[in-house]
């Protein structure tokens, strides 16, 4: 099955009825879409009581990608609010409790960031990382461009087919060391995740501690129907070597995600069932 959503569901705001309180947001996104990437988690290891509610407002058959925790990852190395490695690791395991309960929790996200590069070092920590969640689903997302060189590239994808790594192809602007190329390979015959970040080059590389809020024109992108419509032929040919793709859209510093997202489901021809019921204005 193909899967289309955004990344997170609080600022789309054209999938929304005008004044919709936040806590109602994700019960009409699910109306919409079956699948949504959670980056709350990121930043904090979520709750169970958020996941628990997460859970409750979305049909049975929607599906969340949760983002590992940036001291999973080496976002965040320092003042970490755990003792050990493996205690964050453990508290991170137990805040997915309730997306594994109702069968809703389709992988955890591991995205590295643009320093994470391909060495030693590092090949054994995603191995550790594999280890430490044991059997749930892990995709892996790199954001260095030595991973997918011409020296490493089938090295990488064997690594991850090896080691149960699913691949987080990753859509962006093509700028330097710190971006990957579009490599439309399946590692994992379940699941392909693909997140289509935009490609506005001049906002991928704006240093974050530049003048402009650099999350507000880094996804600052809308894809055209030629993009889209090579994309389409990327998933048809993915969905050949992976039951499920889920493809995500995080293009949306200018609220152009979930626009895209509907447009392609278009170009697919999809159309879901068991989508939440949509609420209705009064005209």
């Amino acid at each position: 099955m193909i899967y289309i959503g955004v990344t997170g569901w609080g600022d789309h705001h054209s999938l929304y009825p005008p004044q919709m309180k936040s806590k109602d947001k994700l019960a009409e996104y699910s109306s919409h879409f079956l699948t949504v990437e959670v980056d709350a988690s990121f930043y904090a290891v979520q709750p169970i009581r958020n996941a628990s509610k997460w859970v409750s407002e979305t049909p049975e058959n929607f599906r969340f990608v949760v983002k590992a925790y940036q001291g999973m990852t080496g976002h965040q190395r320092t003042d970490l609010p755990f003792e050990t490695r493996s205690e964050m690791f453990q508290a991170f395991k137990d805040s997915l409790t309730p997306y594994q309960q109702a069968n809703k929790l389709a992988m955890v996200l591991f995205q590295f960031p643009p320093w994470f590069d391909c060495k030693k070092e590092n090949v054994n920590y995603l191995r550790y990382c594999k280890k430490m969640m044991g059997d749930i689903p892990v995709a892996l997302e790199f954001r260095n461009q030595s991973w997918f060189r011409e020296l490493y590239r089938s090295g990488t994808l064997a690594f991850m087919k090896e080691n149960g790594w699913i691949h987080a192809i990753a859509d962006e602007p093509q700028a330097g060391d710190g971006s990957i190329p579009i490599v439309p390979v399946a590692t994992d015959s379940n699941m392909t995740l693909i997140r289509m970040h935009g490609r506005n080059f001049h906002g991928w590389t704006k240093p974050k501690n530049s003048d402009t809020n650099w999350r507000e024109v880094r996804y600052l992108y809308k894809y055209n129907e030629k993009e889209l419509l090579e994309w389409k032929e990327r998933v048809l040919e993915l969905a050949k070597h992976s039951r499920d793709i889920i493809v995500l859209f995080n293009n949306n510093s200018g609220g152009d995600a979930a626009g895209n997202a509907k447009e392609f489901q278009d170009m697919l021809g999809i159309e879901y069932e068991g989508l939440a019921p949509r609420q209705l204005g009064l005209f």
